[in-house]
């Protein structure tokens, strides 16, 4: 009997999710971060999301919880989400820094560079690259034909040749005042353009 499109979609499902489960356990494991008993702030969402939103740090809340977007801005982004007619189960979070430390310059950049792996494992369609510190970390990864993404809020560009990324402003520094509000807006609201132009499965 033939393999149905559902039945191979379901095996890389499941893939995904064991790969995520193995880098979750490497994480937890990892020794290269004084992060003392601390355990690192995981990424979360889909393990096949379209959108993969990408933040440099983590604040208290995420520490706290040991998960991505967890807290103020979890709950901005969600609104947002909604907004644009985005399906929140098309979007996975992570962090580039996933060790909660008091001094993110002292994050081992081995560690930081795991972003590369979530791509590999997720496969989304965009990178939604939030401030600038995650920009610079991302540059600096080995991603397998990578461009190089300008620091143009709000534009679509091409990061591989099977990725897009889209840079917006910290969303963790867009919460309190309204221009900022606006900035991150302003820019994020491109995501729903996009996703709106895919073709549907």
């Amino acid at each position: 009997m033939p393999v149905t499109d559902d039945e191979i979609r379901e095996k890389y499902l499941e893939r995904a999710i064991r790969e995520l489960n193995t880098l979750t356990r490497e994480l937890q494991a990892c020794p290269h971060c004084p992060r003392g008993n601390l355990m690192p702030v995981l990424g979360s969402g889909h393990p096949q999301a379209d959108i993969m939103l990408l933040k440099h740090s983590a604040v208290p809340s995420e520490i706290e919880e040991g998960v991505a977007f967890y807290g103020r801005s979890g709950s901005a982004l969600m609104k947002s989400l909604k907004r644009l007619s985005i399906d929140p189960l098309a979007v996975y979070g992570t962090l580039c820094v996933k060790c909660p430390l008091s001094d993110v310059s002292l994050a081992d950049f081995a560690c930081v560079a795991r972003v590369v792996e979530e791509l590999a494992i997720v496969q989304p369609k965009i990178v939604v690259v939030m401030g600038a510190e995650a920009l610079a970390a991302l540059e600096e990864m080995d991603i397998p034909l990578a461009r190089e993404l300008q620091p143009r809020l709000g534009e679509i560009q091409s990061l591989t040749p099977t990725i897009d990324a889209l840079y917006v402003p910290n969303i963790d520094e867009s919460l309190d005042e309204q221009d900022a509000k606006r900035a991150f807006w302003a820019a994020f609201r491109m995501l729903g353009e996009w996703y709106s132009a895919q073709p549907p499965y």
